[in-house]
């Protein structure tokens, strides 16, 4: 049976992402793999800020919960994908990687990955 590891191993392993963080919502890693030398710890305890206002977001405009969320800046983009209400998961991908078939893979793939923790 596969585990959580596994999963941050072969996302990571995708051409174009530079760094997967599988964490608490208390910004504490679980697992982490990163290439180009980025601070994972670093970057986990930011996420959780950025999932909790996309939630109160979600809640002022009457759309629920926050799932999934695209953060797009100059040097790529950053898919936060929350896994269960106490683990998200951020993908850091290089620019002009196709998003799209990331968020396909999570979507399709969130309660399994979830069923690993």
């Amino acid at each position: 049976m596969p585990t959580i590891r596994d999963v941050v191993q072969a996302l990571s392993g995708r051409e174009g992402v530079d760094a997967i963080i599988v964490l608490g919502r208390d910004g504490l890693t679980i697992d982490a793999r990163a290439r180009d030398g980025l601070d994972t710890d670093g970057l986990a305890a930011l996420v959780p800020s950025v999932a909790a206002a996309c939630n109160r977001l979600g809640h002022a405009a009457a759309r629920g919960e926050f799932s999934n969320g695209i953060v797009e800046f100059g040097r790529g983009m950053i898919v936060v994908s929350s896994l269960t209400p106490d683990v998200l998961l951020a993908l850091f991908v290089a620019p002009g990687v196709n998003a799209g078939a990331l968020l396909f893979e999570l979507q399709r793939h969130r309660s399994s990955i979830a069923g690993l923790l």
